[in-house]
């Protein structure tokens, strides 16, 4: 019965017969079954393995992780404990929901835990784990790594950054003060902002074409879709998984995405490659990340080799964590603002005793803005975008909290089950900014109590970028508009229900009338 449904709702997902993926997993149990016990028999006898619930012959315990991953493992955990052993599929798979057993993995034994498990749609979409997020640790993710920090931190890069932060958030502030009287769907507007400075960051003016645009965010969106989408090649042996994932489409469909990413790519880098700069730009021109990604092809001067396709695959990472993440966070503070009037009235009163008569909030402005920060802080504890970090795989066998983890074995880290602990955190599922005061709780990998951004090796590489986005984006929203709830509807009325994959956002828009400050008007 429980494989019926299992069937069911991967056929309903996959939108194909019942029957056909019923026929399928069925087909496969002969081959899983002398699998799982040869690694269970293998390890079970010489090591100490982690607890962990009942294991179906198939599935493993996959039947078990829901639709919201994180609040699933974290009912598990609290009965199995805080490094506690799954098997998705055919995968051995330990789940981390302590900051004790997170330090083991991301401090103490981070050498030996910080590969990444091979996965298809990654692979494909990263031209060979060409990139940093996905890739397997080794020489080439360290040194594209330091050069990605490089460029990310570098004078030209920083202040490329502040141009493009400031003209958007004037664009964002001239769209939602046209909005009259009228709600607006807060959420488009901030994506559309993070996006317009990522984007000018990595492609420069080029980005400004509105076809362009669209055409990139809408592939760029099937490609965030396909990775958080059940592949069975991620938890079964690869002939068979691969054999599914065939048969349900998704080979074909991640196939076309990438031909897609990857004729657009290329033809944002001929046209790099075409454009003659002139004297007068001198060293504005061609600022942009794709031109020094580039520069570090055609110069060969890194320690490991760098081609037309390693530019394209960092590109593909910059995206995929550098939009949706920041937005997804900022729409999260706004809606606990509003659910907490409070909270909001002391921020704005900080924010404007700051700024003071200026039309918008200045980059010199934001080390004021102790309240704005503590929000942030308090946003990311209870609301952290990958409230599971991207998979880690052990590289040799480690001890974690006194269990024996073996090599090849996928970590996941449950940050949001971590920030919510309460044995931790002081009432826990409320939103308080002012738990902050006074604390040296920051989410830069040095607390593992806190781990928005992750630790270790794998920490990201553009925390300091996603948080002044933020900041500086939240900052001028609040400053420059008072925001009211639409007529009829009360603060307890806000749904705060999240729905996702990768990420995971807020599942109903956040609708909000903007109403310019006052002070601005005269």
């Amino acid at each position: 019965m429980t494989m019926a449904l299992f069937a069911g709702t991967l056929a309903q997902q996959w939108q194909l017969p019942t029957a056909l993926v019923l026929a399928v997993v069925l087909s496969l149990v002969s081959i899983l079954l002398s699998w799982s016990r040869r690694w269970t028999r293998s390890c079970r006898p010489a090591l100490y393995l982690p607890p962990g619930p009942r294991k179906l012959p198939l599935l493993g315990n996959l039947h078990q992780v829901g639709a919201l991953p994180h609040r699933s493992l974290w009912v598990l955990a609290r009965q199995h404990g805080p490094v506690m052993l799954l098997r998705l599929g055919s995968v051995p798979t330990v789940v981390v929901s302590s900051p004790e057993a997170a330090r083991e993995v991301m401090r103490t034994h981070d050498a030996h835990c910080c590969s990444r498990p091979a996965m298809p749609g990654p692979r494909r979409l990263t031209y060979g784990y060409k990139d940093v997020a996905f890739a397997p640790y080794g020489d080439h993710v360290r040194e594209m790594r330091k050069l990605f920090i490089l460029e990310l931190l570098s004078m030209r890069r920083v202040q490329a950054a502040w141009d493009a932060r400031e003209a958007q958030v004037d664009k964002l502030v001239e769209n939602l003060s046209r909005a009259g009287p009228n709600s607006v769907a807060l959420d488009e507007h901030i994506f559309g902002a993070v996006d317009g400075i990522i984007g000018t960051v990595v492609f420069g003016k080029l980005y400004g074409t509105k076809h362009f645009k669209m055409q990139f965010l809408d592939m760029l969106g099937e490609a965030m879709d396909m990775l958080g989408s059940f592949s069975a090649e991620d938890f079964f042996p690869k002939t068979a998984g691969r054999l599914v994932d065939r048969l349900t489409g998704l080979v074909a469909r991640r196939d076309r995405i990438f031909r897609r990413l990857d004729a657009f790519f290329d033809a944002v880098i001929d046209q790099h490659l075409n454009t003659t700069c002139n004297k007068l730009e001198g060293e504005n021109c061609r600022s942009d990340l794709v031109q020094a990604l580039i520069e570090l092809w055609k110069d060969n001067g890194t320690a490991v080799p760098f081609t037309r396709d390693h530019v394209k695959a960092m590109l593909f990472d910059t995206f995929i964590g550098g939009i949706n993440t920041s937005a997804i966070t900022m729409v999260w503070a706004m809606s606990e603002m509003i659910r907490h009037p409070g909270v909001l009235k002391n921020v704005q009163d900080e924010i404007r005793a700051v700024v003071g008569s200026k039309q918008r909030a200045s980059r010199d402005d934001m080390s004021n803005l102790k309240s704005l920060k503590m929000v942030v802080k308090e946003t990311l504890r209870m609301h952290p975008p990958l409230t599971l970090l991207l998979p880690r795989e052990t590289i040799q066998q480690v001890n974690i909290s006194g269990y024996d983890v073996p090599a090849n074995t996928r970590i996941i880290v449950n940050t949001w089950a971590i920030s919510r602990d309460p044995n931790i955190w002081k009432d826990p599922e409320e939103f308080n900014p002012e738990r902050f005061i006074g604390s040296n709780t920051d989410f830069n990998g040095t607390h593992f109590d806190f781990l928005p951004f992750g630790s270790g090796r794998r920490i990201c590489p553009g925390m300091a970028m996603a948080v002044t986005n933020m900041e500086f984006i939240l900052a001028n929203l609040l400053y420059c508009f008072e925001w009211e709830l639409p007529e009829g509807v009360a603060k307890e009325d806000i749904s705060m229900q999240e729905s996702g994959s990768l990420a995971f956002q807020k599942k109903t828009p956040l609708m909000l009338v903007p109403r310019r400050y006052q002070t601005l008007l005269n």
